[in-house]
């Protein structure tokens, strides 16, 4: 995706196969104010989008925001096991005694389970709340972990996933995990635009830090 008009069409196409804004924001790596802004601007009259007009939700200028597209590597296995390498490498200083890796759905199931097998460690997964988020409050809405991979089962965990743009996502797997009696001792991410070092004391690593420069108006 080289513009904004791309991403506007490509949040177009995902509304219309049904995705909440909140998995267009998945899908896309953007915010969840930026998935609103884009869906509801594909569903206005074409017009140019180079300085777009209006913002997520009443006038001003649109979201300030960065977008990731990570693709080049995710249609690739041999490409995506060598990132999973590199992002277990950036966890194996915290010791070989953790044994569960939790990868963060959808993006971050996929990228857990290499790093999860170069690590030797059990998978699970965690669906977040913005996954039903359209609009209002997300506090109201809850995350799930899956049957379907290992539970918590008050251990020690990694958490993986592919970006980290406001680190709401984040804060929210690291509180889960803590409500089921375990423990995450580190994150890491393919791309952190905020450029953290940690959350709620939980050291968070990337691969790549996405800084925006730029003066306030």
């Amino acid at each position: 995706m080289k513009n904004v008009d791309d991403l506007i069409e490509s949040a177009a196409e995902l509304a219309a196969r049904g995705l909440s804004k909140g998995e267009i924001a998945d899908e896309l790596n953007v915010s969840r104010e930026t998935a609103s802004w884009l869906v509801e601007r594909s569903s206005t009259p074409a017009q140019s989008t180079e300085q777009p007009s209006g913002p997520p939700a009443s006038g001003g200028t649109g979201p300030q925001d960065i977008h990731v597209d990570w693709s080049a590597i995710g249609r690739d296995s041999k490409r995506m096991n060598a990132i999973a390498s590199a992002m277990a490498d950036m966890l194996a200083k915290h010791g070989e005694d953790i044994d569960l890796t939790i990868g963060i759905e959808k993006a971050g199931g996929p990228i857990a389970t290499l790093v999860a097998r170069e690590l030797e460690t059990d998978l699970g997964t965690y669906t977040p709340a913005k996954h039903q988020w359209e609009e209002g409050d997300i506090d109201e809405l809850g995350g799930t972990f899956s049957r379907n991979f290992a539970g918590i089962r008050d251990r020690e965990c990694y958490i993986v996933d592919d970006t980290i743009t406001s680190g709401t996502t984040m804060r929210e797997t690291i509180e889960a995990i803590r409500a089921e009696g375990g423990k995450p001792l580190a994150c890491v991410v393919l791309a952190d635009k905020q450029g953290l070092e940690e959350l709620d004391g939980v050291p968070v690593y990337s691969l790549l830090q996405v800084i925006s420069v730029g003066k306030d108006e």
